[in-house]
């Protein structure tokens, strides 16, 4: 056994603890930008689920004791005060809220995203195998992963030798050959989590895997099922996104005579809680495990999936979902975004410089001339344009006449740059520095103004939120499987800590590290258990028309159909 490190120096904890991602630094826009583009350029040439299916690989059975506890994290390995924080949460022996005693998961299921920016063997090190490892050094638990986009930026090479090689970790150990897997659970409870490689189809060595893991199921069995990204919640901008998990339904699952009346996933970095209208289908997005919390408010209140216009439907019927519960508060979501303009230029100083030796260069422009100074009055436009970009699906008007405005505020202050240049009319190398810093200052400010108003009609969402790079509001979902079903528990941790000091007086199970002052955690929602019937049809729509108008009026994002009702 290893000894315990007795102080917080990366020699004592063998890893080296992160700083979070700054996602708007030059350094990380470039890196991840080029990342991404080789990954889906070459994508289908480094796609090696195909390859992967020649490892065998069984379906892992823990379906021996009468209660089965599971824990389920996605979105991790970002900076080490919110990752580890949801780690040594996780890695008690025991969590007693409201009232209960929830025993520590027996098995932990991770949901994709393992690491950030991009994948490789150093982030995962440093990023999620140490804090991992520091948080549970010898419990044993059964690690199973999934990954996500980021796992998949370097051709799953890194994901693979620390998921899929059927190592250990600290406490953890690894079962799994390839990036998919099945566990059959008591009480005639199963988990299929997929692997669905930037958004491609489903490989048939996989679809083969899972047929005959379906093939063990009797009916009216259920099935967890564990998909990479929640793509119920883009239905309405992309009538395709939610092909492939009805696909797998329609045609593993289904055939079977068997449900699936839960779902779960992560990629957007909250909890979210959709139930199905008239059913008893739950879609769970728990994203919460690291990386900087994503908004809450601009969430559909109702949703469609698959969409009833989908050329691609494989069934005959699709499902209303009414939102019922988020995390972090629709509101406290909202909040966060005003924070844009202190945290922006704070989190992200190399942003600062970049954009100030942009204004630079198109001041120097205009400077000299008509022609350079178009040229440069074209650039900032054809950027601001570039930045507007959907989420989902393809561009729309708002999305061109926001990009066209941020360029034009950054032209007009390019032109501002230059009456206060000729009235100062001093041109030292002293004032090219100051005006790096102000205009860049001034630009982030602009940029924060931009995304802010962008964010009100749904566009550059996530950017606003990778921006302010907030840790707080950490979540994950703790499972009981038992002869009453899946009970689900949700987690959250208001806030990460921050300052930490080694424990090397503790047992050997205990973490490596603990919080200076205590973590505090709470549920996010009573408990549910699976399968839970959802909200009538009736109760669906008699609070409608009250959301759609609040959501009016504090610019809130409503589904389109919501819109329609306001109209009427």
């Amino acid at each position: 056994m290893r000894d315990r490190p007795s102080d917080m120096s990366p020699s004592q904890l063998r890893f080296f603890p992160q700083r979070s991602v700054k996602w708007l630094s030059p350094r990380v826009l470039a890196d991840t930008a080029a990342r991404l583009g080789l990954a889906r350029a070459l994508g289908a040439y480094l796609d090696k689920r195909e390859l992967l299916g020649f490892y065998p690989q069984e379906v892992f059975d823990h379906s021996q004791k009468d209660e089965l506890w599971i824990d389920y994290v996605a979105d991790l390995g970002d900076g080490f005060n919110a990752t580890y924080s949801v780690a040594h949460t996780m890695a008690q022996s025991q969590l007693d809220i409201d009232g209960e005693t929830l025993p520590r998961g027996e098995v932990l299921v991770m949901g994709g995203d393992e690491v950030y920016p991009s994948a490789n063997w150093r982030e995962y090190e440093n990023r999620t195998k140490g804090p991992y490892q520091a948080a549970n050094p010898q419990r044993p638990t059964d690690l199973y992963a999934i990954p996500g986009n980021h796992d998949w930026y370097d051709g799953l090479t890194a994901f693979s030798r620390l998921f899929m090689q059927r190592r250990e970790f600290g406490g953890f150990r690894t079962k799994q050959r390839r990036s998919y897997f099945a566990l059959k659970l008591p009480h005639d409870w199963w988990l299929f989590a997929i692997d669905a490689e930037f958004d491609a189809y489903l490989d048939e060595p996989q679809l083969e895997y899972f047929r005959e893991a379906a093939q063990r199921m009797l009916p009216r069995e259920k099935v967890i099922l564990c998909v990479p990204q929640p793509s119920w919640v883009w239905t309405e901008l992309d009538r395709r996104s939610f092909d492939r998990i009805d696909y797998f339904i329609e045609k593993i699952v289904k055939p079977r005579e068997a449900t699936v009346p839960l779902i779960l996933t992560g990629d957007r970095h909250h909890y979210a809680r959709y139930a199905e209208i008239d059913g008893d289908r739950q879609l769970v997005t728990a994203g919460g495990g690291g990386a900087y919390t994503s908004p809450t408010h601009n969430l559909p209140t109702q949703l469609t999936a698959p969409p009833k216009d989908s050329v691609s439907k494989v069934g005959e019927s699709s499902s209303d979902y009414q939102l019922v519960e988020t995390y972090p508060s629709r509101s406290k979501s909202w909040r966060y975004g005003f924070g844009i303009f202190h945290r922006l230029p704070w989190r992200n100083p190399g942003f600062v410089t970049f954009l100030g030796i942009v204004h630079l260069i198109a001041l120097v422009s205009l400077l000299q001339g008509t022609g350079p100074g178009v040229t440069a009055c074209a650039g900032l436009l054809g950027i601001a344009t570039l930045f507007a970009q959907p989420v989902a699906g393809g561009r729309m008007i708002k999305h061109w006449v926001l990009g066209l405005g941020h360029g034009a505020a950054h032209i007009g202050l390019a032109f501002g740059g230059v009456q206060v240049w000729r009235w100062l009319d001093y041109t030292g190398t002293l004032a090219y520095i100051a005006y790096i810093g102000l205009a860049g200052l001034i630009a982030v400010w602009l940029v924060g103004a931009y995304l802010l108003l962008a964010n009100r009609y749904g566009v550059n969402a996530n950017e606003l939120f990778a921006g302010l790079s907030v840790i707080d509001s950490k979540c994950f979902l703790r499972l009981k499987v038992n002869r009453d079903g899946v009970t689900v528990y949700p987690i959250g941790i208001p806030k990460s800590g921050r300052k930490w000091k080694a424990n090397p007086d503790g047992d050997a199970a205990d973490p490596w590290i603990e919080p200076v002052k205590p973590l505090r955690h709470e549920l996010i929602e009573p408990p549910y258990t699976i399968p839970k019937p959802g909200p009538t049809r009736e109760e669906a729509e008699q609070p409608k028309r009250i959301r759609a108008f609040i959501g009016h009026a504090f610019g809130l994002e409503q589904s389109r159909g919501e819109r329609e009702n306001v109209r009427d």
